[in-house]
């Protein structure tokens, strides 16, 4: 898995998983508000804002993506 710098040309979408770098912990993006220069974010079930430079992005390769597993219990009858 690989974090890169959020830059001018970088979209951000809300749902998306962005690492927090004071904190170095992943957490789920509310809202991009690119204008404020800031990111709504949800960590540790509580809401907060930090700045844009304050976050990477996450790329991760197809393999990491396609190595989702389920439980089973999806599956119906």
């Amino acid at each position: 898995m690989e974090f890169y710098k959020i830059e001018e040309e970088v979209k951000v979408f809300p749902g998306e998983y962005l690492l927090h770098i004071p904190s170095n912990q992943i957490v789920l993006c509310g809202a991009f508000k690119r204008s404020q220069g800031l990111i709504k974010y949800m960590a540790q079930g509580k809401l907060a804002e930090d700045k844009i430079e304050n976050f990477n992005k996450i790329n991760a390769s197809q393999k990491e993506k396609k190595s989702k597993r389920r439980c089973g219990g999806c599956k119906g009858g």
